[in-house]
C-alpha cells in the first residue's frame, strides 16, 4: 500500500477521491483540497484533506495548524523535506510547489484563512509555535 490513508483509513479522503470531490469538497462551511506529499522518512505517498482558499490566479493557501499543537502536522514536515507535491481540487489533480508565506504576505493570507475557519486564531493562542500559512503554487 502506498498511502497512509490506505493503511489507517481516512473516510473523508477516500470518499473525496472516489467521488471526484462531489462528496467531501464541502465540509463544515469550508472547501477542502487533498494534498499529496511524499513521506519525509518513508518516501511513500501521503494524502491529507485540508481547508483551503485560492490565492491569486495560480496558488492555494492552507494552514499548518494541527489544531494548535506544539508540533507541526506531518504533511508540513513532508513539504519541508520535498516542496514538490500534488493537489486535488474536486476531480482535478495537479502539481504544486509549496512555500511558507513571507512575513509580509502572511497577515493578508491569515485573514483570508481565518475568515473561513476562525478557529485558526484560537489554535495560534494554544501554542508558542508560529503557525505557518503554506502557499501551494501550481507548477
Amino acid at each position: 500500500m502506498s498511502s497512509v490513508d490506505e493503511l489507517h483509513g481516512n473516510p473523508h479522503v477516500d470518499l473525496y477521491l472516489k467521488t471526484g470531490g462531489e462528496q467531501g469538497y464541502h465540509w463544515n462551511g469550508t472547501e477542502i483540497l487533498i494534498l499529496f506529499t511524499k513521506g519525509n522518512k518513508s518516501g511513500e505517498e501521503r494524502r491529507h484533506a485540508l481547508i483551503f482558499q485560492p490565492w491569486g490566479d495560480n496558488a492555494y493557501l492552507v494552514v499548518a495548524s494541527k489544531g494548535g499543537t506544539d508540533a507541526p502536522p506531518a504533511w508540513f514536515l513532508n513539504l519541508q523535506g520535498d516542496a514538490n507535491a500534488e493537489v486535488q481540487i474536486k476531480d482535478e489533480r495537479f502539481a504544486v510547489r509549496a512555500r511558507v508565506a513571507t512575513d509580509e504576505e502572511k497577515p493578508a493570507m491569515w485573514a483570508k484563512m481565518t475568515a473561513v475557519w476562525p478557529a485558526y486564531d484560537g489554535y495560534q493562542t494554544k501554542t508558542t509555535r508560529v503557525i505557518p500559512v503554506v502557499v501551494l503554487e501550481r507548477v
